[in-house]
């Protein structure tokens, strides 16, 4: 099988790395890529935002299945492009990947599913909006209806950060506070039927203990040894499932990724948001535990013969993804930073680094080009074995102003979840 891979971050380098292993894949292709996917596939400059231009590239190296990472261009109608010529996509076509691209229709599809959320107002207004914040009450949680590259979510109990975030992101939904740990689950659906992933658990805030600015993700770890171990089960039945029977009802079969960001409440499991794509940076740890070829689930959900693939295997242990930033990340990253010590980390046994924001420069050297820059992931037969690892593998890596959060994966190292963050994104 013949793979094109869009996207140019570590979940993509994570998706690459898996697919690469896959020895159903002879041929593996990215666009536009980056300097660590470029080790392992061949790398191609193209705007993943002109859609004729990425279904030219697929028909020309004759791609047997697109794999699309990231979120905009599925909501800019890519995956029925490559249908429409022809080309099978793993991915939502617009209107499906409405899920994510609006936070009010992603609403309005649990609604009518049954699907437990939290209670939501959709406001226009900034008297709406007032309306709606005197209603919930603190803390108060703002979200962008639209994308926001990770970054459209206000928890605050201050009422005039909310307002604010309301003012600058227009259209908003303002809804319930949800207290409970967070949890992140993949479902792969070929539009009928839905196979769930390994869940796991992603940490928003940039400072240790969850604090500081809400960012696109600083770590991660699976699986959730704390989590009752129906979950994944609980999940599919209450939530995923009927998600994909609504869009199906609606004419718009969802046909891809399904993430579910899930917020475990004392009154039971409970939906913050619907993401169209793999999550970053949950992807890194959930493909790593992946023992089942990836290729050819990807291939069964996008061209409808999800049913017939068999239990999933996963490998024994646990992975953790420490995500190395830039300085003055999420606010204004600083790149062009020289990058040394990755083949120290990754002489370190069960680590691995993953490019998520990276470039080569005028000189040839790695250098930073992105807010987050590496991930660095760390394995072994337990979390707190796969976090000493990672952790050492990230001390080996050298980068001027370079940061990370020093607790990732540590409570669930004792058993316990992490407190609960900013829900959604």
């Amino acid at each position: 099988m013949r793979v094109l891979l869009l996207g140019s971050g570590g979940r993509e380098h994570a998706l690459a790395r898996s697919l690469a292993d896959d020895p159903d894949v002879s041929d593996l292709h990215a666009a536009p890529g980056n300097p660590g996917i470029a080790a392992i596939a061949a790398t191609h400059p193209v705007d993943l935002a002109d859609i004729a231009a990425v279904t030219a590239l697929a028909r020309s190296i004759g791609a047997g299945l697109v794999v699309v990472g990231p979120e905009a261009p599925l909501v800019a109608g890519l995956a029925d492009a490559l249908r429409a010529a022809g080309i099978a996509c793993f991915g939502p076509g617009r209107r499906a990947a409405m899920l994510e691209g609006s936070k009010s229709f992603a609403k309005q599809v649990m609604t009518a599913a049954g699907i437990p959320t939290a209670r939501a107002r959709t406001c226009a207004s900034e008297g709406e909006a007032v309306a709606a914040l005197a209603e919930f009450g603190p803390p108060f949680v703002v979200k962008a209806d639209g994308l926001a590259g990770g970054k459209g979510v206000v928890v605050t109990g201050d009422l005039g950060a909310a307002l604010a975030h309301a003012r600058a992101a227009g259209t908003v939904v303002i809804e319930e506070f949800l207290d409970g740990p967070e949890v992140s689950l993949f479902a792969l659906t070929d539009g009928a039927t839905a196979v769930p992933l390994l869940p796991a658990q992603d940490f928003k805030r940039a400072g240790d203990g969850d604090s500081g600015p809400n960012t696109g993700g600083m770590g991660a770890y699976a699986p959730l040894g704390w989590a009752p171990p129906a979950l994944a089960g609980e999940v599919l039945a209450s939530v995923i499932q009927p998600a994909v029977d609504e869009m199906r009802r609606r004419g718009t079969p969802y046909r891809g990724l399904l993430y579910a960001g899930l917020s475990l409440t004392a009154a039971g499991v409970r939906v913050v948001e619907f993401n169209a794509r793999f999550g970053d940076p949950e992807t890194q740890v959930v493909l790593d535990r992946l023992a089942s070829p990836l290729a050819g689930l990807l291939a069964a959900a996008a061209s409808g013969s999800l049913a017939g693939v068999g239990p999933l295997r996963w490998a024994p242990g646990a992975a953790v993804a420490v995500v190395i930033a830039a300085e003055g990340y999420p606010a204004a990253p600083v790149k062009g930073d020289p990058i040394d010590g990755i083949s120290d980390a990754e002489r370190i046994p069960g680590a691995h680094v993953l490019h998520a924001g990276t470039a080569t420069d005028v000189a040839g050297r790695l250098v930073s080009a992105g807010g987050r820059v590496l991930n660095v992931v760390g394995t072994g037969p337990d979390l707190a074995a796969a976090r000493d690892t990672a952790y050492r593998a990230a001390a080996a890596i050298r980068m001027r102003g370079g940061w990370y959060r020093h607790d990732i994966a540590e409570a669930a190292a004792h058993g316990l979840p992490s407190p609960a963050s900013s829900p959604g994104s």
